[in-house]
């Protein structure tokens, strides 16, 4: 896959890039045949008014300067009619104009809104691996920073192409059928303009480059302390990240003044060949109204003369949005390759073609030689020696109803049995079996239904407490709700709060203690799967005494007829399971329940008189 911040820049103009964009404008059509029919009729209307002012000048004022008005009252009343006149366009113009920016914000806004949605829907279809390798600030760019450079070539570009390429087409006509000679005089700046466009669009899009891979690095540098804010303050680290991230702030800093730099030569440049044209038109012009070196005096009227100075610096801006138009362009090409590099990203995990459903769910699990690791190059043909597997030929099988703990040291391959539950990852070898069926054969949605799961780093949604309870899902009644928070003991405190269950809970959960998430991660664990496989994650690994036997006695009702597995650093909270499997390097070492694993004599006994030995220690 295209690296988001290097390959997907390497590029420029890329037709099919541009294609897929326009797939996104094709169910907008009528906003995009209203806004280009605006903008044709604003190139149309913009030429005329200093055709207007030449009739003023030449029909009106010039020979009232000369003494050669028969009538001043005509005069004054063809300037005031030909005033009119100009103030009406004036009044088109600004419809026309309101009428061209809202319709193609509206498009813009509406493509911006259906690619940000698509950018979303299939980061949620994603699996886990991806997120693994993938920083969040960077994710995040795609769907803010990236999707804004499309909605800026759509809005700024697109039909700006269209509008600015007209009105040059209008303005070279209309100056040719007023004087090709001062026409062809006027554009003997534009070779050199279009040079001075390709090398500053050049650089530009060079500069425009290097700034959206800062950017990016600057978002994952905010998103990694903002998250770990915590463990920033704890070890003091406040002034090396306030270092760190002033580097990369700098380099956004260098890399936007770059830009700058260069977007400051070009628009001069630019203005500066503009005011060239005027100059030659003005000295030929005047050569040709004063009938120098032969040239018959008044060849050229001094309205006509004023139009051209008019046309010729209005001719420049278009092409001046040209150059603009390219440089959207460029950063749109930049920006679409790194969205669609997400979109066109595998989905790893799919759900197979006419994959079945559990109609009678009964809850065995089985592992048949599973071999698993996390890193994506490892395949089957992987050799078994080596240290990237994290289960190394697992055969594991949980009757329905039966409930049994993983235990192990850290690393041992505890927490990557649930995942493969869930099928959150595929195994490389083997196959992850639910009620018979591999669960690759299953639809995951169906098969996450009936999995339960409470984690030890519990995430709570900025939202109320039903809300996440309940993840949204209306269909989900509130005695349900408080059903499970009565289970789990977190009922009477939920009602002390002022709101209660609607009380507000702020990003991540921040005013709970981590006892009081946790027992709200049970409940709504419980909400959504009431009947069905349950799997927990350490879930009891950060409450206190308390509220670890409040959960203690909630499991005992709850795990009553479903399969559960349970992973939990204090062996106590696991004695009362059916059996106990021990891990240890990925591989199964021991199994049997407490008493059988105590009376071995082996590994789990040796955890076991180590664990109380600390805590008879601590006391």
């Amino acid at each position: 896959m295209t690296r988001p911040d290097t390959d997907a820049y390497q590029k420029g103009f890329d037709a099919h890039l541009v294609r897929r964009i326009l797939n996104y404008v094709r169910p907008y059509m009528p906003l995009v045949i209203g806004g280009v029919l605006l903008a044709l009729l604003i190139s149309l209307a913009s030429p005329l008014f200093a055709l207007i002012q030449r009739h003023a000048i030449d029909a009106y004022l010039s020979p009232l300067a000369q003494g050669q008005a028969t009538s001043r009252d005509a005069l004054l009343s063809g300037l005031t009619t030909t005033a009119l006149a100009y103030m009406g366009l004036k009044v088109v113009e600004f419809a026309l104009q309101y009428g061209f920016v809202l319709t193609i914000g509206y498009l813009g806004q509406n493509v911006l809104r259906d690619i940000r949605a698509d950018v979303f829907g299939k980061l949620q279809r994603l699996h886990l691996a991806y997120f693994d390798q993938n920083p969040v600030g960077r994710l995040i760019t795609r769907v803010t920073s990236d999707v804004d450079a499309i909605n800026q070539f759509i809005t700024g570009g697109l039909v700006s192409l269209i509008q600015s390429t007209f009105i040059i087409v209008v303005y070279v006509v209309i100056m040719l059928s007023v004087n090709w000679r001062l026409a062809l005089i006027s554009f003997t700046v534009l070779p050199v303009l279009f040079l001075a466009t390709r090398f500053f669009q050049t650089r530009l899009r060079d500069s425009f480059r290097v700034t959206r891979t800062q950017q990016a690095i600057v978002n994952s540098k905010l998103n990694e302390n903002i998250t770990g804010m915590l463990t920033v303050q704890l070890f003091g680290r406040q002034k090396r990240s306030a270092l760190d991230f002033n580097l990369s702030n700098r380099a956004l800093l260098s890399a936007n003044e770059n830009s700058v730099k260069w977007f400051s030569l070009f628009m001069p440049v630019v203005a500066v060949l503009g005011q060239v044209a005027v100059a030659l038109i003005l000295y030929f012009a005047a050569r040709q109204i004063l009938g120098v070196d032969g040239v018959v005096a008044g060849a050229i009227t001094v309205g006509t003369l004023f139009a051209f100075v008019q046309l010729s610096q209005q001719l420049f801006q278009p092409i001046q949005d040209l150059a603009d138009v390219f440089n959207n362009l460029q950063a749109a090409m930049a920006s679409s390759e790194r969205i669609f590099g997400v979109l066109d990203t595998e989905e790893a995990i799919q759900d197979k073609p006419g994959a079945q459903t559990l109609p009678d769910f009964q809850g065995r699990v089985t592992f048949d030689q599973v071999w698993f690791a996390y890193d994506q190059d490892v395949s089957e043909s992987t050799a078994d020696t080596d240290d990237r597997w994290i289960l190394r030929g697992i055969d594991l099988d949980i009757q329905p109803g039966e409930s049994v703990a993983l235990v192990g040291a850290t690393g041992a391959g505890k927490t990557s049995v649930t995942a493969l539950v869930s099928r959150f990852y595929d195994v490389q070898r083997g196959a992850v079996k639910v009620d018979g069926l591999n669960v690759r054969d299953l639809q995951q949605h169906d098969l996450r239904k009936h999995v339960g799961v409470v984690l030890q780093d519990v995430f709570l949604f900025a939202g109320t407490i039903e809300s996440n309870l309940t993840l949204n899902n209306p269909e989900i009644p509130h005695e349900r709700v408080v059903e499970a928070c009565r289970y789990v003991g977190v009922h009477d405190y939920i009602l002390s709060l002022e709101h209660g269950y609607q009380t507000e809970v702020r990003e991540r959960g921040a005013t709970l203690s981590t006892g009081q998430k946790q027992l709200l991660a049970f409940a709504r664990a419980l909400i959504q799967n009431p009947d069905i496989l349950l799997v927990l994650d350490e879930a009891t690994a950060n409450v206190d005494t308390e509220t670890e036997l409040r959960i203690q006695a909630a499991l005992e009702r709850v795990m009553r007829g479903r399969t559960s597995i349970i992973i939990a650093h204090r062996l106590s909270t696991i004695e009362h399971c059916d059996r106990i499997v021990v891990m240890r390097k990925g591989r199964i070492v021991e199994q049997g329940s407490h008493r059988q694993l105590l009376d071995k004599g082996g590994y789990y006994a040796r955890l076991h008189r180590l664990q109380y030995a600390q805590g008879d220690a601590a006391d």
